[in-house]
């Protein structure tokens, strides 16, 4: 007979296979030709775009981004929904291909184009319903006049829809096959001057575009002899096969040839590389740009949170050591995964993560981790075991998440640092605040916990010397000055000594995150100031996210007062670690997508 707990441990390990299955099983609505077009190459290809060279599938993934949101036409990759729109843009005129952001926006839409000619057209109805859906809606119903008056009155609206009929508009005006050309700049300029803007596919038909980029090669007179004619007419040579074969591609495209569409994909891939090699980038770094983006920038590594997370909830409930130690092994599995995901990134942008919200928040939930490891391995003979490894998997989970099924508000496109942000503070600052931040939210973790203990009928009891007192001095009774209360609901040291109280266990681990976080977050409002006086010349600006920084902290000083005033000390403190949770997301969420300071790049 399989006991509940056993059942409990299935379903963890099941988990990712059946969340893996149900992706599997989703049907595919690509066209036949679409089907038998080979990209997989030349979505390793280099692009410049927004002054870093790109793999043509980062490109593709951000550009279809401004155009479809996080939508996909017809299950076509963002790859091949690119040069499609760019070689057939008459296929989708009709074709539900613009996303429309704010839902509010939708029905008014719908209603508008019900009260024209539009709205008595067979199957009006159904593909309504489709928009208000999924946000995605044709060109040629955004057209419509009656729709075109409302987007002219929401644009009046600065506050609630305006800066959504912005990415109405541009997502029309980018999927024109001209701006799609434009953004092909896939062919490297000739010499070794890496801030020489590279020319696009188009570009190389233009005789003038072409002398102009060889013009360094001739300093002084543009039309005199060139000091490395080998260079330049080699180059220009190679431009003029890569001219060609760009046409052929366009002419096959626009047929559907898929069979003439593939060899000039293949003899670009083999072209566009050798034009100027020293310039190119390294195919290993491209092709992990394309896989990293292609794998959803690995945040589906949130599934592999999940059975730690059920694990180390079913030991903490049960005492179950085999479920503890599955649970462990499970979160450094995640971590693992976690940590190549950060790895990868760093090493395709050539730059540490951390200056976008994406990044924030992913680099974010793995210094949790990072801090996490260390922690239980000196809490390991304690009755705080697991807990910090609990919380950090819990604050993981929902990181990735986040940035899992919102890919429109934490956007994964790497994109260049703000010139602010090229300074020492940015791996200083930055890095210790969002640190502190995880240790608020897994002290968030640790806190409900505490009252959901508190809540059916647990003691009110606490560690009296504070978290890390009780870490150092604890043992595996937590060794608090009042002695270790045993009780129902206990979790575990050694077998020799008393278990402590399952509150003071949680207590504990609030604490201990909470202090940690309470200096961590000190030091980095402090080097901010000192980062702002240097950038900005002026140490503290009252900006928003200057002010809830603040906020943020002072909630951690009133927790300090309350430990020594408060009676009830445990379950003011876990109130106030969901408060200071509150408040610090309140910082990242409200004050970075609603409200506009001098910290809305980050």
């Amino acid at each position: 007979m399989i006991r509940f707990p056993e059942r409990l441990l299935a379903a963890a390990l099941l988990l990712p296979a059946l969340f893996s299955t149900g992706c599997a099983e989703q049907t595919d609505a690509r066209s036949d030709f679409a089907k038998a077009i080979d990209l997989a190459a030349f979505e390793t290809l280099a692009v410049q775009h927004e002054g870093r060279i790109k793999s043509f599938e980062s490109v593709s993934r951000t550009v279809m981004g401004w155009v479809s949101g996080p939508r996909r036409y017809q299950d076509q990759s963002p790859s091949f929904t690119f040069l499609d729109m760019a070689f057939r843009p008459a296929a989708y005129d009709e074709a539900d291909v613009i996303y429309v952001k704010n839902k509010p926006m939708r029905p008014q839409i719908v209603q508008a184009l019900r009260a024209g000619p539009v709205g008595s057209g067979t199957g009006f109805e159904a593909r309504a319903a489709r928009f208000v859906e999924t946000g995605l809606i044709s060109p040629a119903w955004l057209q419509d006049a009656g729709v075109q008056q409302l987007l002219v009155t929401l644009s009046n609206d600065l506050v609630r829809t305006a800066k959504f009929v912005n990415m109405v508009q541009d997502a029309l005006m980018v999927r024109r096959p001209e701006v799609l050309h434009g953004f092909l700049r896939m062919v490297a300029p000739p010499g070794a001057d890496e801030q020489q803007p590279w020319l696009s596919l188009v570009a190389v038909a233009n005789a003038g575009a072409v002398q102009q980029a060889l013009a360094p090669l001739r300093p002084g007179d543009p039309e005199g002899p060139d000091p490395d004619s080998v260079h330049a007419d080699t180059w220009r040579d190679e431009v003029g096969a890569v001219r060609s074969q760009y046409v052929d591609l366009q002419r096959a495209w626009a047929a559907e040839d898929a069979v003439a569409v593939n060899a000039a994909l293949a003899a670009l891939q083999t072209s566009l590389p050798a034009i100027e090699p020293e310039l190119y980038p390294s195919h290993d770094r491209l092709s992990w740009e394309s896989w990293y983006f292609k794998s959803k920038s690995m945040t589906w590594v949130w599934v592999l949170y999940v059975p730690s997370v059920v694990l180390l909830l079913m030991a903490l409930a049960w005492g179950w050591g085999a479920a503890r130690k599955l649970g462990m092994a499970s979160f450094i599995v995640a971590f693992g995964f976690h940590t190549f995901a950060l790895g990868l990134r760093w090493y395709v942008s050539g730059r540490w993560p951390n200056t976008n919200m994406f990044e924030a928040v992913t680099t974010a939930a793995w210094f949790g981790g990072a801090l996490a490891l260390p922690i239980e391995w000196w809490a390991r003979r304690t009755g705080m075991r697991n807990l910090f490894a609990l919380g950090s998997a819990v604050s993981s989970m929902v990181a990735l998440m986040a940035a899992y099924y919102l890919p429109v508000a934490l956007t994964p496109a790497i994109e260049n640092k703000m010139p602010v942000l090229h300074d020492v503070w940015l791996y200083i600052h930055t890095n210790v605040i969002i640190a502190s931040y995880c240790l608020m939210f897994m002290a968030a973790v640790s806190g409900l916990l505490y009252l959901g203990h508190r809540l059916i009928g647990g003691k009110p009891d606490h560690v009296v010397l504070g978290g890390a007192g009780s870490l150092m001095l604890g043992g595996p009774g937590l060794g608090s000055g009042g002695g270790a209360a045993a009780g129902t609901g206990s979790v575990g040291g050694s077998d020799s000594a008393p278990r402590p109280s399952l509150g003071r266990v949680l207590d504990g681990v609030t604490m201990v995150l909470m202090e940690v976080a309470f200096v961590s977050l000190f030091a980095g409002v402090v080097m901010g100031a000192i980062w702002a006086d240097h950038s900005w010349g002026r140490p503290w600006g009252w900006d928003p996210k200057e002010v809830f920084a603040l906020g943020t902290f002072l909630v951690l000083a009133v927790l300090v007062h309350v430990r020594f005033k408060a009676k009830d000390k445990g379950l003011w403190t876990a109130v106030l670690a969901v408060i200071g949770a509150g408040v610090m997301l309140f910082n990242w969420i409200v004050i970075n997508f609603v409200i506009t300071g001098l910290h809305s790049y980050a």
